[in-house]
């Protein structure tokens, strides 16, 4: 059983004493020597009772705001902490009627026509104020606001991504220009004409001694990013063969850019799929299968405006269907790569580059690296640090609510990276993975494209299932292009960035803090760069 215990204080207040006592009231008594009681001692006391009663109000009018019944200082204060004291949970004092009111299904057509709806939080509690509503009104006015807001924030933000999609669809005008100075230039300049690569260096086009990398794109600036890159971070550019592939109507302006402005010593290598005897022999499946895509794409989908005008699916939905659009997705550039084995038979590994990426390191390591026999050599982007952008599965990509895809896939299986991958060709030309993509491209065909949203990446992912060999991250680093959060320093860390997403970099809509890593291996003093107004 407890003591009472003697409580003595100081006059200066420098010296507590605690003795033992009799009773209660030996045990609150406090001593204190009138002769030794002074002004600083008043002045303590009374800045102490000033911060009690302080205190004790502002505890008592919080209690009386959070219920309607009003009790006493002593009341408020015991049913404050006696609970917590005891551990107990305090139920909450929320009229039930503002829960009912929230849950109550939303009138879309009442909240976006009532003109009584505060259109902002000061409007809101100015209204409040003056009315001085029951619980009820309060919670049916606030829930018609925060509707009304949602509202217009799902417009807004379904708004951003047609513009993205409009910007990132468009082909700005100066890459335009660039385009048909160059095709003017292989016109009338025989410099801009030159054989790539030259006679001589034939041969190493099938030397597997070399380094040899592949780049499909119809972005003359956009490859001439990725090939000054990867020569001026590589430790033996004599070693580097770069296969650069473009359509018909680019392959004119790519070859005078690169004879006008040749990065030796390494070998580049030029050609247009046309001259690709594999291209002219017949049926090709990737390219029957793009001219059903596209006609499938333009009555399944609507167009943009059909799909923005949709009132009930998610923005982020919207986004996907309006990036599915999207002309790169429907380019034979970006197919092509499930026919590198066709395209180069004479060549045991290549890696394969983007257009959108930009290389920081040497390159040559990716030699090295033991496949273990598989095919394709690649990022994994399940685990990381960047939950936003490394942690992708397979149902992040596959409509796992179709039972063709729920039977064959597992959705928690981790997705990988194309951009910049590792292709062994001799491995890959003993598989039947080219006759899996295309066989799966035709079933999303027969389903209305519903297996997959858009892109690739998703017939990759099951045409290369069981294939792929996991590498480093510093490899790959991802979403450049979709999001902001990755700082300068860390991008600056990678040894190979990707500007995959709709925020290229050579468009207005980029980052501007991420900007300046692609511009660097631009030369803005060129002169057909200057004359075409491309700007940093």
């Amino acid at each position: 059983m407890l003591k009472a215990m003697q409580l003595h204080i100081s006059p200066s207040l420098r010296h507590v004493t605690v003795l033992p006592a009799k009773g209660f009231k030996e045990f609150i008594k406090v001593k204190v020597g009138s002769k030794r009681l002074s002004y600083r001692m008043v002045f303590y006391c009374l800045l102490f009772l000033t911060f009690l009663f302080r205190f004790v109000f502002v505890l008592t009018a919080i209690d009386t705001i959070d219920g309607e019944r009003k009790c006493s200082t002593l009341g408020c204060l015991g049913k404050k902490f006696g609970p917590r004291i005891l551990g107990k949970r305090l139920e909450s004092t929320v009229p039930e009627v503002i829960y009912r009111v929230l849950e109550e299904p939303s009138d879309q057509t009442d909240t976006q026509t009532r003109p009584e709806s505060p259109q902002t939080l000061e409007e809101f509690i100015a209204e409040m104020k003056d009315g001085r509503p029951d619980a009820k009104t309060f919670a049916v006015k606030l829930k018609a606001m925060v509707t009304q807001l949602e509202e217009r924030t799902r417009t807004a933000k379904i708004q951003e991504y047609l513009y993205r999609h409009v910007a990132s669809s468009s082909i700005p005008k100066q890459l335009h220009c660039l385009a048909l100075k160059l095709a003017h230039e292989h016109s009338t300049n025989s410099n801009a004409r030159l054989q790539l690569p030259s006679p001589e260096l034939v041969p190493t086009l099938v030397d597997n001694s070399y380094f040899h990398f592949v780049l499909a794109s119809d972005n003359i600036l956009a490859a001439s990013v990725v090939a000054s890159s990867l020569m001026r971070n590589f430790i033996r550019p004599e070693k580097i063969v770069l296969h650069i592939i473009t359509d018909r109507k680019t392959y004119a302006p790519m070859q005078a850019w690169f004879s006008l402005h040749p990065l030796t010593p390494a070998v580049i290598e030029v050609k247009g799929l046309h001259h690709f005897d594999w291209f002219t022999k017949g049926r090709v499946p990737v390219m029957e299968a793009m001219e059903k895509d596209q006609k499938a794409r333009s009555q399944f989908r609507g167009g943009s405006s059909a799909i923005v005008a949709n009132k009930t699916e998610k923005p982020k939905i919207i986004a996907a269907k309006l990036q599915a659009l999207s002309p790169k997705y429907n380019s034979l550039m970006n197919h092509i790569r499930i026919h590198l084995p066709e395209l180069f038979p004479s060549l045991d590994k290549i890696v394969f580059l983007d257009d959108d990426i930009v290389i920081q390191t040497d390159l040559s390591p990716l030699w090295d690296i033991d496949m273990n026999g598989k095919v394709n050599g690649a990022v994994e982007t399940c685990r990381g640090e960047d939950k936003y952008v490394m942690s992708k599965r397979f149902k992040s990509y596959l409509n796992f609510s179709h039972p063709l895809i729920a039977e064959h896939f597992d959705p928690s299986e981790c997705a990988w990276a194309y951009g910049m991958n590792i292709f062994d060709l001799e491995e890959w030309r003993k598989t039947n993975i080219s006759r899996t993509y295309y066989y799966w491209l035709q079933q999303n065909l027969k389903s209305d494209l519903s297996l997959w949203q858009l892109g690739t990446l998703p017939p990759g992912l099951i045409a290369f299932h069981g294939h792929v060999h996991t590498i480093d991250p510093f490899w790959h680093m991802l979403g450049l292009g979709y999001q902001d959060n990755t700082t300068l320093a860390e991008a600056q860390s990678a040894g190979v960035i990707h500007f995959n997403g709709r925020a290229k970099p050579w468009l207005d809509i980029a980052f501007p803090q991420l900007r300046p890593l692609w511009t660097k291996y631009v030369n803005f003093s060129d002169k057909l760069i200057k004359s075409c107004h491309i700007l940093k």
